[in-house]
């Protein structure tokens, strides 16, 4: 009786401890691939390049709009391609901005609010 219960301790143990440290590993990979994500955000908008909007038309296949200082052009990227289109003058241009002039991120809560409340009424609705 004795030696199972110490085998089910030591086996508890082994548990919390791969546990913990599978939490702690999630933890650092949670924090380093933020830190990379804004380095990257930052390194990519701080010049005088930026992809300004991209479609999707084809299996790799995508329609930019690149800013390039102040100029902006249109550019079609292929698998091993890129094609430029056109230059489009900014005035053409129809940005999503805010109050402070930057490109409003999209915002998932809004969003996921908006699917939850409809979904609410089409159930109302079928009651």
């Amino acid at each position: 009786m004795i030696l199972m219960s110490s085998g089910a301790v030591e086996s508890f143990v082994q548990l919390l401890t791969a546990i913990i440290i599978f939490a702690f590993v999630l933890f650092i990979t949670f924090w380093t691939t933020r830190f990379i994500a804004k380095y990257q955000k930052q390194t990519m908008t701080s010049g005088n390049m930026e992809v300004m909007e991209t479609t999707r038309i084809a299996p790799n296949k995508y329609l930019q709009i690149v800013r390039a200082g102040d100029r902006y052009f249109v550019i079609a990227l292929g698998k091993d391609t890129i094609t430029m289109l056109a230059e489009i003058e900014p005035e053409q241009l129809k940005l999503r901005k805010d109050a402070e002039g930057d490109i409003q991120p999209i915002d998932f809560k809004a969003i996921l609010e908006k699917a939850k409340n409809s979904r609410k009424k089409q159930a109302d609705k079928d009651e």
